[in-house]
Formats: structure tokens, C-alpha cells, sequence
């Protein structure tokens, strides 16, 4: 099974929760998991900034084998670059394109 969360709040509880989910989802020994995206865009690219309060969590989560993937359109709003990200976070041209790309192959879509 493959699964997209998608972090789009400001919110730091919701975007605790949204890892959260990630995390229970990747270590659910009673589910056979082949994939779990984190992808962030709007708001929810914080939890991605290098210099955020999630840094170490986004790297514990990366290596437990969870992607990250910012959209770049939010990082060009934002005056963000590809080094303002944790190591390891992909980015793509569009948050909302990759969701759809994604849903098309077969991933579930979660929102918390």
C-alpha cells in the first residue's frame, strides 16, 4: 500500500499530528506498507525548514523511510530555496499536481 499525508496547516498541533500519523503508519507491523509521503505545501512547509522546530524529528522520520516532498510553489512564495529544507526533502513544481499524480497511482490520501 502506498499513503500521502498532506501538511498544509500552520497549525503546530496539526502538524504534530500529521507526523504523527506518518510515524504510526511506517511502524503498523500489521500493515505491509510500500510507501508514506509526507508532502507539505502552504503553511505546512514549515515543519520542512532546516532551521524549524522539526528538523530532528522530519531526519528521524526520513530515516525510518517516510519522504518528504515540499511544493515549489510554496517555496517561491516564500522566498524559500532547496537549502532552507532539512536534507533529503524532494521538491516539485507543484504541491497540488503531485498529489493528483500520486492519487492516480494509487495512493491513499490522508488530510488530518
Amino acid at each position: 500500500m502506498q499513503t500521502v499525508f498532506h501538511l498544509i496547516t500552520g497549525d503546530p498541533g496539526g502538524q504534530d499530528t500529521t507526523l504523527t500519523l506518518a510515524e504510526n503508519l511506517a511502524d503498523d507491523e500489521d500493515v505491509e506498507m510500500d510507501d508514506v509521503v509526507v508532502l507539505a505545501q502552504a503553511d505546512g512547509i514549515t515543519p520542512l525548514t532546516a532551521d524549524g522546530s522539526h528538523e530532528d524529528r522530519v531526519r528521524s522520520l526520513q530515516e525510518k523511510g517516510i519522504a518528504f516532498v515540499a511544493c515549489g510553489n510554496t517555496l517561491e512564495l516564500r522566498d524559500l530555496t532547496r537549502e532552507d529544507l532539512v536534507d533529503g526533502v524532494d521538491v516539485v513544481d507543484s504541491g497540488v499536481t503531485e498529489l493528483t499524480l500520486l492519487q492516480s497511482e494509487g495512493y491513499a490520501y490522508i488530510r488530518p
